[in-house]
């Protein structure tokens, strides 16, 4: 498969550098990376779904096999197969980079975040879908199409909720962790399925669920908030920047994203990716990117049946998510997809902006101000969740079959 850097991002990248001599492509080496990452995937996890899900074990089996792993620890799980003791001392070992307290400050910025990181990235993701690599499949699995757009962005919420608490993604047996390997085993088994099917092009796409297209999912939770939320008031240093950086690197090697050969390490070079990415789209993902994008917001739809306060607490968040698909989506994009009108969420993100920068401030010379901010954006994110979720839990579920 090739990428092609379409024209006018080239003539922008060359005047820039021409004028600054800063460069908006990212280097050679990491344009090369990035290449390869499109068909490299996760092959430890790739052997034990093989074996296991996909193999004479079966799917139920063998989700129960992994939640008793994950219970009483791999060493006390005697019918365990070799793939899957490879795919837990993977998964347990500790990377030599990692550094506790940048994790730690990193898991900081998500939670002062909170409800608006999951809202951004979701915003800035349904840009991605004029990619046909990307589309199908979500598509084919279904998760952010149709009916079920809402309950699959609740479950990735969950697991966002729990990797940021303080402390969690470290500590062993911790629901962050047990999530993380789920999401895991989860994303390899709908590669595996949608890599056989009729409608996936290896040749134009390379491997679904790719190691590059895994790396744009943790510059869309670090770089590109820090990023885009600036014009809603949150201030992210460039130290808090770098923290979350190695926040989400490591939450890329929990899910199995091994992409340390083109990781950022600045803020700079995470933007030289993006910048990158946009570069070279395919615009590819012809009638499967409307149904993606034009199923998650109106998701946010109050039911029917609902009055009074739920109606203006649902009404309130579809025209939030709405806003925020106005804001950080690109136009011409956004323009190809009909979409509820973001400007009344627009203008209820715009308006808390001013307040939010004051916050911003004070919890940087007031002590005391940045742990409440915290613990604040927390419940607020905590509170809207559980109101959506009800009495649903979280599947991650690798058993399911494509929807097609």
């Amino acid at each position: 498969m090739e990428l092609t850097v379409s024209p006018a991002h080239q003539k922008l990248r060359d005047r820039v550098k021409r004028a600054t001599r800063v460069d908006l492509f990212p280097t050679p080496a990491v344009q090369a990376a990035f290449l390869a990452g499109q068909t490299a995937g996760d092959p430890t996890a790739e052997k034990f779904v093989a074996e296991t899900y996909h193999g004479a074990l079966g799917g139920e089996k063998s989700a129960a096999l992994l939640d008793e792993a994950l219970r009483v620890g791999i060493d006390n799980v005697p019918d365990a197969p070799e793939s899957m003791r490879a795919l837990f001392a993977e998964f347990e070992t500790i990377p030599d980079w990692l550094d506790p307290d940048l994790i730690e400050q990193g898991a900081a910025v998500w939670r002062r975040w909170g409800y608006s990181l999951g809202a951004v990235g979701n915003a800035g993701t349904m840009d991605t879908y004029t990619e046909g690599s990307l589309a199908v499949p979500l598509s084919l699995s279904g998760g952010y199409a149709g009916a079920s757009a809402l309950n699959r962005y609740l479950e990735t919420s969950k697991w966002w909720l729990e990797v940021c608490k303080p402390g969690a993604v470290l500590t062993p047996g911790s629901k962050a962790r047990e999530l993380s390997l789920k999401v895991r085993v989860m994303h390899v088994s709908v590669r595996a399925r949608v890599a056989e099917h009729a409608e996936w092009n290896a040749a134009a796409h390379g491997l679904p669920i790719s190691q590059s297209e895994m790396l744009l999912t943790l510059l869309g939770g670090s770089v590109g908030p820090a990023f885009g939320l600036t014009a809603l008031g949150f201030l992210t240093s460039p130290a808090e920047v770098r923290a979350v950086l190695h926040f989400n690197r490591y939450l890329g090697h929990l899910v199995g994203c091994s992409v340390d050969d083109m990781y950022p390490q600045t803020y700079a070079d995470g933007l030289r990716l993006l910048y990158y990415f946009d570069a070279t789209r395919k615009h590819d993902s012809g009638d499967l990117g409307p149904e993606l994008v034009e199923s998650f917001v109106p998701s946010f739809q109050p039911p029917a049946d609902a009055h009074g306060v739920a109606r203006l607490r649902g009404t309130l968040h579809l025209r939030l998510q709405a806003g925020f698909t106005r804001l950080f989506m690109l136009p011409w994009n956004r323009r190809n997809y009909r979409l509820p009108s973001g400007l009344p969420g627009l203008a209820i993100l715009i308006g808390r902006a001013p307040f939010i920068a004051a916050v911003e401030v004070l919890r940087r010379v007031v002590p005391g101000v940045d742990d409440r901010w915290q613990a604040v954006q927390m419940k607020r994110w905590r509170r809207w969740h559980a109101w959506h979720l009800g009495q649903h839990e979280e599947q991650f579920d690798a058993t399911k079959a494509l929807r097609r």
